[in-house]
């Protein structure tokens, strides 16, 4: 399974203009679409049969249903993918996350990955200081379960905690680095697992979408609103957590003020309701199964007493 190449724009606005076709997210498209100079799209579906190449601009989302298309309708389309923002890792990951019916549909295979990627931090003006923050909380939330999951090696643990120790010293805003941050931490993670926080935010995301439009409940941010909390009933569950920081030299106290910067307590009481309705859902997402400590029905209450204390 080969990498994504890493091109620059400079690559791809000197391909020819009938080569390609863009698609982008609606937060960037006028500037994206000013700047290149191929067809925009606002369907896959619209791919005329004479293109060689799918640029797409845009988020997680929007680049996992890229991939998902690609791989399933037009394998021999070069894929070029443009992330607006870090978090997913889904411009070099081998996974794709699709939203089915309210519900998470993943995929993995070589298939899924893309031919190319471009960084483009002059995009990321676009991007409120909220909406940064959140993008830091999933990078964490991929590091932090991976490296507490229990089909992780001990050599995966050590790449897991270097990274962890890397974005310590990242700020919880814009900055480009947190984009090959976010690609590393989802490439660990997929070598391992994930788990409880990613549970949560796969059942809630569908029912917090529809029922808050305007205030952006979307993966990262349940990502975020729900590590401290979980990684709280992790640390009390058992000594693993200890246990595995001390073994491989992470600084707890570090990472445990990153956690508690990265909570929101207005969102996670917004979510609450949420989470005890669909508690039974989130047990047996496949996340969950594999989070860094066991998970029972009745620990629901432990994730409230938690935070409270």
């Amino acid at each position: 399974m080969s990498s994504p190449q890493i091109r620059d724009l400079a690559w791809l606005k000197s391909l020819p203009k009938s080569a390609a076709v863009l698609r982008s997210s609606p937060s960037v498209r006028v500037r994206v679409s000013a700047e290149l100079p191929f067809p925009s799209i606002s369907s896959f579906d619209e791919i005329p049969a004479t293109a060689a190449a799918l640029v797409v601009a845009g988020g997680g989302s929007l680049m996992d249903e890229a991939k998902h298309f690609r791989a399933r309708k037009r394998p021999a389309l070069n894929l070029v993918l443009i992330p607006t923002i870090w978090g997913s890792g889904a411009e070099s990951s081998p996974i794709a996350v699709l939203n089915r019916e309210g519900a998470k549909q993943i995929c993995i295979g070589g298939e899924f990955l893309p031919d190319a990627v471009i960084y483009w931090p002059e995009l990321l003006d676009t991007i409120s200081p909220a909406r940064a923050r959140r993008a830091c909380g999933d990078v964490w939330s991929h590091a932090l379960e991976a490296f507490l999951s229990p089909l992780a090696c001990d050599s995966l643990r050590g790449e897991l905690a270097a990274l962890i120790a890397e974005v310590l010293r990242l700020p919880l805003s814009t900055d480009p680095r947190w984009f090959q941050a976010g690609t590393r931490a989802c490439a660990l993670q997929a070598r391992a697992s994930v788990g409880l926080v990613h549970g949560i935010a796969h059942v809630l995301e569908h029912p917090m979408r529809v029922r808050y439009p305007d205030q952006d409940w979307g993966h990262a941010r349940l990502c975020s609103v729900f590590l401290l909390p979980v990684m709280n009933l992790n640390r009390a569950a058992s000594s693993k957590w200890a246990d595995l920081a001390r073994q491989c030299a992470v600084d707890q106290d570090a990472v445990w003020s990153v956690l508690q910067r990265l909570f929101e307590l207005e969102g996670f009481a917004a979510a609450l309701p949420f989470l005890r309705e669909n508690w039974a859902k989130i047990l047996r997402d496949p996340c969950t199964r594999t989070n860094g400590t066991l998970v029972r029905a009745g620990r629901l209450d432990e994730i409230e007493r938690q935070v409270a204390a």
